[in-house]
């Protein structure tokens, strides 16, 4: 059995801060959470900040490996690498709109990176291809259409265990196809949609949960059209992600949708690796990615997100450390036990300084 300490001046739970108290953990599970004054001396290092690990639901390769183009185990685990250096101790791993023959070699990478003991790779996130091409973004046209049932049925059978968020468009897709993909457990985000504000609302009141990446892709917020964006603004349960990296969202618009949507607004990076091959050929611009000269993926960090929040939208510590823990965690149904510091529970955490920096992180599987 192994115990280790890690001190915090400021220990953020999740709901709370503790200043100058420690977490205790045993065989990666948190067993103890205890004031200084009861703690050894010299237990271990003393952070300044120890909060929740990030969850990063919507990244799709790092470090030259695109999954789509790279799709095998050795791309997840440069994906980790990546992502537990911004802090993010769990993700899922995402592939855009593509060829069944793309999608199901990316599941089997996922199982094979289980295979080989490979961590906090949470499953997949098939982002399209069923979705409305009029809101395609940088998504290929070519692959994009309406499923039919047999379509869906097989994906979900050969990715049963793996794929854990499917984003479609909800107008392209029946209500009985939602509701076959959720019936499995999977999560249904709406996304790429040119859905009217009442086809939205009806999609989220129908039991759709969350959308994929606000204001991107999506029918805007007009006077006399409220569209899509208007929808999620509206509705009191839905959650949304959003990319703060100044390109895809402006910062002011991320100031906007926090006013309205409060606790429902989280974060995901929509990071993606540079590469020169396959239909999605990305290219580093600046801090931002092009495919074929269209916006297509962030170059963010959960870290540096994180500091954008802070800094550029002025976002509250305490609340942004949630944007990028305890909201991803709820979005994906995994709030039992992700994003929240708490005796019994898996011991994710990431260990900061003051200026936000990542100094340690705790991977409990």
């Amino acid at each position: 059995m192994t115990k280790k300490t890690f001190l915090a001046k400021q220990l953020f739970t999740g709901s709370e801060y503790l200043h100058h108290h420690a977490v205790i953990v045993e065989d990666n599970k948190i067993v103890s959470i205890l004031p200084f004054e009861q703690i050894p001396p010299h237990a271990g290092p003393i952070y300044d900040i120890i909060a929740p690990a990030f969850i990063d639901i919507q990244i799709y390769g790092a470090h030259g490996k695109l999954l789509a183009v790279y799709p095998n185990a050795d791309s997840i685990f440069r994906l980790y690498d990546y992502c537990s250096k911004g802090g993010a101790s769990h993700f899922v791993v995402t592939v855009a709109t593509n060829s069944k023959a793309v999608f199901h070699a990316c599941i089997d990478a996922v199982k094979e990176y289980w295979d080989r003991d490979g961590r906090g790779c949470l499953g997949l996130h098939v982002e399209g291809p069923w979705i409305n091409a009029s809101k395609k973004g940088a998504h290929l046209e070519e692959f994009i259409h309406t499923p039919s049932i047999e379509e869906v049925k097989e994906l979900l059978a050969y990715g049963k265990g793996v794929i854990k968020i499917i984003t479609l468009a909800p107008e392209v897709c029946s209500k009985e196809i939602v509701a076959l993909i959720q019936a499995t457990g999977i999560i249904v985000s709406a996304g790429h949609s040119n859905a009217t504000f009442e086809e939205a609302t009806f999609a989220f009141d129908q039991g759709i949960g969350t959308a994929t990446h606000l204001y991107n892709a999506m029918s805007p917020l007009q006077h006399r059209s409220p569209g899509f964006v208007g929808a999620v603004f509206n509705h009191p349960t839905v959650m949304s992600s959003v990319v703060p990296d100044g390109y895809h969202v402006d910062f002011e618009a991320i100031k906007i949708a926090k006013k309205q949507m409060g606790e429902r607004l989280f974060v995901i990076t929509d990071a993606v690796a540079e590469t020169t091959i396959g239909p999605y050929p990305h290219h580093l611009v600046g801090d931002k990615y092009e495919s074929n000269g269209i916006l297509s993926g962030s170059a963010l960090t959960m870290v540096s997100a994180l500091k954008n929040l802070v800094k550029k939208v002025d976002i509250p510590l305490e609340e942004a450390l949630r944007m990028v823990s305890t909201y991803p965690a709820k979005a994906i149904e995994r709030n039992d036990t992700m994003g929240k510091i708490q005796v019994g529970s898996p011991a994710n955490l990431v260990c900061l300084n003051e200026a936000l920096t990542v100094e340690h992180l705790v991977t409990a599987d």
